[in-house]
């Protein structure tokens, strides 16, 4: 089996390549930074010394990158069973103030670089009539807050996307998942006065994305909704 992760050294998403290959499969991953691609490599070689893993220096913001990251896939595995658009961006702010080019931005990261990936590698999955993709979106996806901003806005549009993608690929066989967690602990909360008892852990939300992988290809997860036990901070 064949997993493709993006934004894959840090928090969750590190968090799913771990736990996948600790089940046996191979990887492909990518982040912005060699020296922690080369980390994670090694952590999933020794969760599974025989697996295949690929990693790719890929700044998702930018088309041709994500492009060329899914050539890499497509040339290092002959189907892709799993594809995670994780790769994201925070920048809290409001519509009103917020410094001019943050929604371009955060489109680009949030937004295009899914929606560029999961048109590179899901004409695959519908050939071969199998396949899965999660969009890690957010509960900003549903639910106004506070210094929501630019983020809110493209993680409520990555979540329609999400909406739009499972109603296409249904036909073909294809699953597609939004997971929109609450607050996770990752570096996006680096500096925070508060316990880690308040957030997600990553682990919690590996678990619950290789749950949805593992029921019957009759049945999809259409949503994992996920919230620190003592609501949103």
């Amino acid at each position: 089996m064949n997993i493709v992760v993006t934004g894959a050294t840090k928090g969750m998403g590190k968090a799913i390549a771990l736990l996948f290959a600790k089940h046996g499969f191979n990887v492909a991953a990518c982040a912005r930074t060699q020296a922690d691609l080369d980390t994670l490599k090694g952590e999933l070689i020794a969760l599974h010394p025989s697996a295949t893993i690929i990693t790719s220096v890929c700044d998702v913001s930018k088309k041709e990158q994500v492009l060329q990251f899914a050539a890499t896939c497509k040339s290092a595995f002959t189907k892709i069973d799993i594809l995670i658009n994780n790769a994201g961006v925070f920048v809290p702010g409001n519509i009103h103030n917020e410094p001019e080019g943050i929604l371009e931005q955060l489109i680009d990261t949030n937004l295009y670089s899914a929606y560029h990936l999961t048109r590179a590698l899901v004409p695959d999955m519908i050939k071969h009539q199998h396949g899965h993709i999660f969009n890690i979106c957010s509960v900003a996806s549903k639910n106004a807050y506070d210094a929501g901003g630019s983020y809110a806005i493209s993680k409520f549009a990555l979540y329609g996307f999400s909406q739009n993608l499972r109603h296409e690929l249904k036909q073909h066989k294809v699953r597609v998942t939004a997971v929109l967690p609450g607050a996770v602990l990752t570096d996006s909360w680096n500096g925070t006065q508060l316990p880690a008892s308040r957030f997600i852990n990553v682990d919690d939300v590996a678990k619950l994305i290789y749950q949805a992988w593992e029921v019957s290809d009759r049945t999809v997860v259409e949503e994992i909704l996920i919230r620190p036990m003592e609501g949103d901070i």
